[in-house]
């Protein structure tokens, strides 16, 4: 098992920053994934970012890229979404997730694990 706990989400005005954490506990081994999705009101939960533990490039959806950078640091069990540049649409809950494979997907359905959501707010 392992539990994913999120902080850092809140209200920012548009062209703000704000960074997302998700502190990981219990099998975190070697081979995990941690990605990032969002969820908005009436809307279907989305692919923000994705990252493998191991290393390699990181992933991004197209209306995050360049704003957003994902980042792990495994000596702390904690992934990180940098968010810059924000935008009103970006307002949503975040998740963190991860999945008990070394292989990055998109697709929300291939994680096994997942945070309680953090808020983020963007207002114009």
């Amino acid at each position: 098992q392992v539990q994913l706990v999120e902080s850092g989400g809140g209200l920012v005005q548009a062209g703000g920053s704000l960074r997302l954490s998700c502190a990981a506990s219990g099998r975190t081994s070697s081979g995990l994934t941690m990605g990032w999705f969002r969820q908005a009101p009436g809307k279907e939960r989305e692919f923000v970012a994705a990252v493998s533990w191991i290393g390699g490039n990181p992933y991004y959806a197209d209306s995050v890229k360049g704003r957003f950078t994902i980042s792990r640091e495994n000596a702390k069990n904690t992934g990180y979404l940098q968010m810059n540049t924000l935008k009103p649409e970006d307002t949503a809950i975040y998740y963190c997730a991860a999945r008990t494979s070394s292989i990055v997907t998109r697709q929300w359905y291939e994680y096994n694990y997942w945070g309680q959501g953090t808020q983020v707010t963007v207002s114009s």
